[in-house]
C-alpha cells in the first residue's frame, strides 16, 4: 500500500522518461510562469504522506501541498463524503440557494476558531487570497477606515489587493498599480534582529518601528486593520513572539483597529493547535478576525473568514460571497476532514512530529555551521541555512542543491523566505515513524552532499 512505502526511486534520474514527456507537453500548453519553477515531478497517486510519480518513482513529500495536505492524499472516509455528496449535487450558489453543508461547516468553525468575541459568524471563499482579502474588506466597512497595515516577509496571495500586501515584490512583478492606503511595518524576525540585542530588546525595537509608522505614514485612526500570519510562510517559516502579538494586540484595541490573523498556511492543526491563534487567545491577545484556507477542505478548494457578529453583520449586501463560495462537495470535504482531525487529534500529531523534527534539525544545527537557525510552531519548521553562523549571510545556492539532490533520492523539499535560503517543513501529519526516519536520513544526506559539490 502506497501510504505506508518508503521513497523509492526506480528510474536513472528524476524526471523519469514518462514525465519527461508530460512536461514538454505543459511546456507547450502552459503559460511559462507556470512551468519555470515547478518540481519536474508529474503526479500518478497519493496516498499518506507518499506520493507515486507516472514512472513509478515513489515520493515522501515534505511539502504537503504547500500547507494543503495536514491530513495527507486521499483519505478514503474524504473521498466517500465528496462522493455520496456529487451523487446529490455538485453546486448551489449560497447566495441564492442555500444548503446544510455551508451551514454545518460555518456552525462548527464558530464554536472552533479562538477569535475576539462571545459569538462568532463565518462564511466561505475558495482560496487563501480571496480569504485574506475579505477580511480586509470587513475590516473596512466594521471601522469606516481604509489604512492596512501589513508587514515585512508577509505573503497574502496573487490577487491585487493581496499582492500588495504581500513583501516579496517577485510575486507582483509588473502587476501595478496597487490598492493605495497598505502601509507595512517590520515584522519581529528575532534570528536577524540588530547584533547584541536580547529578545526583550529585539521585541522593543521591532515595536518601535511600528509605532514609528503612526508618525510617519498614517495616523493611528486611519488604520482599520493590521495583518499577521501567527507564522510567516513564504517570509522564512517565522513565527511571531507571543509578547511582540499581547503588544500589537494592545496597541489594536487603544486605536480601534481590528487585528487579522492570517491562518491560512498554519491552521488546521498545522502548528500544534487546531489555530495557531490559540497561542494568542490563552496569552489574552485573540486576533479579531480569522482567515484561513489551504487544508481546511483537505484538497478541495475552500476557505473559510471568521469574526464576531458585530463585525461580520457591518458588512454592506452584496458586498461578499461569489459563485463557487462554499461549494456543496468543499464543504462535504471540510466537514470529514474536521471530523478526522478531532477525532484523532491531529493538532496533537503535529505537536509530536514537530518535537521529533525539532530534535532531528537543531542535531543538524550542532553539526553543520550552514545550519543556521531552526524555529517554528508544531510541525510548520523553517530550517534557515546560511554561509557561517557568525554573518548568517544567506545561502540560497545550498539549499537549491540540498532540494535537487532530495529529490533525486525520493524526498520532496521546497525552500521559503526572501533569498531562498530556509528549508520548510510541512510533512503531512499522517506521516509513519518509519517515513520520518527516512526523511530525515535522506535530508543530512542531501545537504552533505551539497556541501561536498563544487
Amino acid at each position: 500500500m502506497l501510504r505506508n512505502s518508503l521513497p523509492t526511486i526506480i528510474t536513472d534520474k528524476v524526471p523519469g522518461p514518462n514525465a519527461c514527456v508530460l512536461l514538454k507537453k505543459r511546456d507547450n500548453a502552459l503559460p511559462k510562469a507556470l512551468c519555470g519553477y515547478t518540481y519536474p515531478i508529474c503526479i500518478k497517486r497519493g496516498e499518506g504522506a507518499m506520493l507515486e510519480d507516472v514512472d513509478g518513482n515513489i515520493f515522501l513529500d515534505f511539502i504537503g501541498g504547500v500547507g494543503v495536505l495536514n491530513i495527507g492524499y486521499s483519505r478514503p472516509e474524504v473521498v466517500k463524503a465528496v462522493q455520496d455528496q456529487a451523487e446529490k449535487y455538485f453546486h448551489c450558489i449560497f447566495n441564492v440557494v442555500a444548503h446544510s453543508g455551508y451551514i454545518e461547516l460555518a456552525d462548527r468553525l464558530n464554536k472552533l476558531m479562538p477569535c475576539k468575541g462571545d459569538k462568532l459568524k463565518t462564511f466561505f471563499a475558495n482560496s487563501g487570497a480571496e480569504a485574506d482579502e475579505n477580511a480586509v474588506k470587513i475590516a473596512k466597512a466594521y471601522t469606516g477606515r481604509k489604512g492596512i497595515i501589513c508587514f515585512s516577509g508577509a505573503f497574502h496571495g496573487r490577487t491585487n489587493l493581496t499582492m500588495a500586501l504581500t513583501a516579496k515584490k517577485s510575486y507582483a512583478k509588473g502587476m501595478d498599480p496597487f490598492p493605495s492606503d497598505i502601509y507595512r511595518a517590520e515584522f519581529p524576525y528575532l534570528y536577524h534582529a540588530p547584533k547584541g540585542y536580547s529578545e526583550q530588546e529585539a521585541i522593543a525595537y521591532y515595536l518601535d518601528k511600528l509605532n514609528t509608522l503612526f508618525d510617519e505614514a498614517a495616523p493611528a485612526s486611519d488604520i482599520a486593520a493590521m495583518i499577521v500570519e501567527p507564522v510567516q510562510g513564504e517570509g522564512g517559516f517565522v513565527p511571531a513572539p507571543i509578547e511582540w502579538v499581547k503588544a500589537v494586540r494592545k496597541i489594536c484595541d487603544d486605536n480601534g483597529i481590528l487585528l487579522i490573523a492570517d491562518e491560512v498556511q498554519c491552521g488546521n492543526c498545522r502548528s500544534g493547535r487546531y489555530y495557531a491563534s490559540e497561542y494568542w487567545k490563552e496569552a489574552g491577545a485573540a486576533p479579531d478576525i480569522i482567515a484561513t484556507a489551504k487544508s481546511l477542505g483537505g484538497g478541495v478548494p475552500i476557505s473559510a473568514i471568521t469574526a464576531r457578529e458585530e463585525i461580520m453583520d457591518s458588512v454592506p449586501v452584496g458586498t461578499i460571497g461569489g459563485t463557487y463560495c462554499g461549494n456543496p462537495l468543499a464543504c462535504a470535504s471540510a466537514l470529514k476532514v474536521m471530523d478526522i482531525m478531532l477525532e484523532e487529534d491531529y493538532a496533537g500529531k503535529a505537536e509530536e512530529i514537530g518535537k521529533k523534527a525539532t530534535i532531528f534539525f537543531s542535531g543538524l544545527k550542532e553539526k553543520y555551521e550552514e545550519v543556521g537557525d531552526v524555529r517554528g510552531l508544531g510541525s510548520m519548521l523553517g530550517v534557515e541555512f546560511v554561509k557561517t553562523k557568525a554573518e548568517k549571510e544567506p545561502n540560497g545556492e545550498l539549499v537549491s542543491k540540498v532540494i535537487q539532490n532530495a529529490l533525486q533520492m525520493g524526498l520532496m523539499l521546497e525552500n521559503a523566505g526572501t533569498h531562498g535560503n530556509v528549508i520548510r517543513f510541512l510533512v503531512p501529519l499522517c506521516v509513519t515513524d518509519e517515513q520520518l526516519e527516512k526523511g530525515f536520513e535522506i535530508f543530512e544526506t542531501a545537504l552533505v552532499k551539497a556541501k561536498s559539490d563544487k
